[in-house]
């Protein structure tokens, strides 16, 4: 796989989250307590994919890792919201797994993207 290849396969997971967590928070029951973690989880998802793209365009390796550390905080921050709304009871936890593992699974390739491209300094 070339690094094209892996940016555009990254590309697509990280709009796919956004888009599945999107549906997720449509689906939310009405209260105070879904539409504040709803919220957050949306802007936090829709995030990832966002700053991702504007990674992939950075001019530098510097400004290359340091969007990619926002891409790793905001997915990281995903998860998050996903375990307060499986652990408050607002969703059955087995119905968040596939989607907390798929963040799990974007943090640890950004995680080890950012690593690759500083050793490449």
């Amino acid at each position: 796989m070339t690094p094209d290849d892996s940016e555009k396969r990254l590309a697509t997971r990280t709009k796919q989250l956004a888009l599945r967590v999107m549906k997720l928070v449509n689906s939310l029951p009405h209260s105070r307590v879904s539409d504040v973690l709803g919220k957050q989880l949306l802007r936090s998802a829709t995030s990832v994919g966002a700053n991702y793209r504007a990674a992939v365009r950075g001019r530098s390796t510097a400004e290359f890792c340091s969007k990619l550390g926002i891409v790793e905080e905001e997915a990281d921050e995903t998860v998050y919201w996903l375990e307060l709304l499986a652990e408050s009871g607002t969703v059955k936890p087995e119905l968040l797994e596939d989607l907390t593992r798929e963040a799990n699974e974007i943090v640890a390739m950004v995680v080890a993207s950012i690593r690759t491209a500083k050793q490449r300094q």
